[in-house]
């Protein structure tokens, strides 16, 4: 694997070696600057210097800078790149403290942990629950290198265009009594997405956000505890932020991105304050009742509601139907020539019957 280029010397708080690991996790062929809070001379040649390079290498360019170190201007930057026929991208590395005054009044019981790259926050936190971890511990990276999705599928990140976190919550109850988790989650996660300016966007069953033009973000939910009681759920959560033709091309199905369909950029440290609130409250929300209080406004939001839908099954087999909705367990209720039959999640996928009769 070819060695990601960046300019040594630079006064930066992440360390070259955590950037370099990033960035060998995900695109080997990538340059990258790291912005520094200098402002003199030298850095302007070191900004020429590095274009140079990455224009002969002809390798495309993210400048990575933290939300608290302003750095050489973007402008400046974009001039000297463009100046040898380079374009590039700018991102905005994840910031607790930003998380954290984003969080207001929540702070005080969401704990917000970040990381350059880790194998899967899942992962992780499924560890650190086991250990005692208190609920309400937030955990995201940049960068995954064996980040799931459900159905054992990998959940593809990029750089700055995704957003990928893991919230610990502890329920009395056990996870039997937990059935709609997911979709009480997306409920939360809808909730967030249209307020960031993603107005179309819907809920599919069992676990996933969708707009029109493909995935918005997926769900995946693991538990741990004793059968009755108490017990606790690590939430998996992937946002698509902004359109990457690498992870696109990584998945076997449509994508959409938030600043694609608000047009305009979005800051992920803010996105990721609204989505720990938005979570915080329905999580609380159902503890107290469950799904059914949470029932309305699913379907409200569902995208397959009354439409005609093909149901993977775990041995193969497929069966059509009409989408009604969902029970208060989450259950999806699914209209056949037999009447309206019952399936719960577990590894049964959904897709509209127009796009499989043309599969």
């Amino acid at each position: 694997m070819e060695k990601v280029f960046s300019w040594p010397g630079f006064k930066c708080r992440i360390e070259r070696s955590a950037a370099e690991t990033l960035l060998d996790l995900t695109y080997p062929n990538l340059a990258i600057w790291m912005l520094d809070d200098s402002t003199d001379p030298e850095h302007r040649q070191r900004v020429d210097a590095f274009a140079r390079d990455a224009a002969r290498r002809g390798k495309p360019v993210q400048v990575v800078r933290r939300p608290d170190r302003s750095g050489f201007k973007a402008g400046a930057i974009n001039h000297w790149l463009r100046a040898h026929g380079r374009s590039y991208e700018y991102i905005v590395l994840l910031d607790a403290d930003s998380v954290r005054q984003g969080l207001g009044a929540q702070a005080a019981s969401i704990t917000v942990e970040i990381c350059n790259t880790v194998d899967s926050t899942n992962t992780q936190l499924m560890l650190r629950a086991a250990q005692g971890a208190r609920s309400g511990l937030a955990f995201a990276a940049e960068a995954q290198s064996a980040g799931r999705g459900r159905r054992g599928r990998a959940w593809q990140s990029g750089i700055g265009s995704t957003l990928t976190f893991s919230l610990l919550w502890r329920f009395a109850q056990g996870a039997r009594e937990l059935a709609g988790l997911s979709l009480a989650v997306g409920v939360a996660l809808a909730r967030a997405l249209r307020t960031t300016g993603a107005r179309d966007a819907q809920l599919k069953w069992p676990n996933d956000v969708v707009l029109p033009g493909g995935k918005l973000a997926g769900i995946l939910i693991e538990m741990q505890g004793d059968v009755l009681g108490p017990s606790a759920a690590v939430i998996g959560i992937g946002v698509n932020v902004r359109p990457d033709p690498r992870v696109r091309a990584a998945v076997d199905q449509p994508v959409a991105d938030l600043e694609t369909a608000t047009g305009a950029a979005v800051d992920r440290n803010a996105l990721l304050a609204l989505l720990l609130t938005e979570l915080s409250a329905v999580l609380e929300r159902f503890a107290g009742g469950g799904f059914a209080p949470l029932r309305g406004e699913w379907q409200a939001l569902h995208a397959h509601q009354d439409q005609p839908v093909c149901l993977m099954l775990p041995d193969g087999q497929t069966v059509t139907g009409r989408a009604r909705g969902v029970a208060e367990d989450g259950a999806l209720l699914l209209e056949t020539g037999n009447g309206v039959v019952r399936h719960h999640s577990g590894e049964v996928s959904l897709r509209a019957a127009r796009a499989e009769a043309g599969a």
